[in-house]
């Protein structure tokens, strides 16, 4: 997206230390910060990547979220599937525009902004009425009435059966996803692609012992770390810290007959 900032639109203020703060433009609205005070007008008719001072005299950067800033800054009552993760999935899972999608275990919606980014058609199982209804609004507010569109959540769940039939892909963020192997089978079309993601590598296992029988092949199980570099003339080096083990990407793929 580009052009002026307007009322409505969400920004991305960072300083120097680069702490980030998500929030809508609203007229007449301030935001408050320990570095002192920017009201939201100033900001309204700019551009992103302007820079702008506090009543302190603390300097900020305005830009406009991408996805990964707005999933680790949104509104959340569950814990999120994190950038690195979503991306591994979108790949394994080759989710393509106009992909027929069904998402269990949709929580805040942060790995249903991606698969609806990448042009799917998502049917979320939630359990909670809560998550379900924050996966909706994030969803919204951060992609669109047309996004909103291609996403149905239903409040049900995903271990007793799913309706829907000739899937592309079946993505599940549940603990317990062997549960879901058979529906899985009787819901994808052959060639269709079942992936979890699981915090813990006992879970991957029980999922790959469920997908030894029945009609799966090429099942892998993948872990993503993430390592930034510190670069500033001659010192370069890892960072000191890394995101780490966030969780496991398993993927099967369903056979013919």
């Amino acid at each position: 997206m580009s052009g002026t900032l307007q009322p409505g639109d969400l920004v991305l203020l960072t300083d120097r230390k680069g702490r980030r703060y998500l929030l809508t433009l609203v007229e007449g609205g301030e935001f408050h910060t320990h570095a002192g005070l920017v009201p939201h007008d100033e900001l309204i008719g700019g551009t992103e990547g302007m820079q702008v001072r506090t009543t302190r005299n603390a300097e900020l950067t305005v830009w406009r979220p991408t996805l990964r800033d707005y999933v680790l800054k949104m509104p959340r009552g569950a814990q999120v599937v994190y950038p690195k993760d979503s991306a591994a999935i979108l790949m394994h899972a080759d989710v393509f525009p106009g992909a027929r999608i069904l998402e269990s275990g949709v929580g805040s919606g942060a790995l249903s902004l991606s698969l609806l980014r990448a042009g799917a058609v998502v049917v979320g199982y939630e359990v909670r009425e809560d998550f379900a209804q924050q996966a909706v609004e994030n969803v919204t507010s951060f992609l669109g009435s047309e996004a909103a569109g291609r996403f149905q959540v239903e409040i049900r769940d995903c271990y007793q059966g799913i309706d829907a039939e000739e899937l592309d892909r079946v993505v599940l963020d549940l603990p317990e996803p062997w549960r879901v192997v058979p529906h899985a089978a009787a819901s994808l079309h052959p060639g269709g692609i079942l992936v979890a993601y699981t915090p813990s590598i006992i879970q991957a296992v029980q999922l790959r012992e469920a997908c030894e029988t029945g009609p799966w092949a090429a099942a892998s199980t993948v872990e993503i770390l993430h390592r930034g570099w510190h670069i500033k003339g001659d010192a370069v080096r890892p960072e000191h810290r890394m995101v780490g083990h966030t969780g496991f990407v398993t993927t099967a793929r369903k056979l013919a007959g």
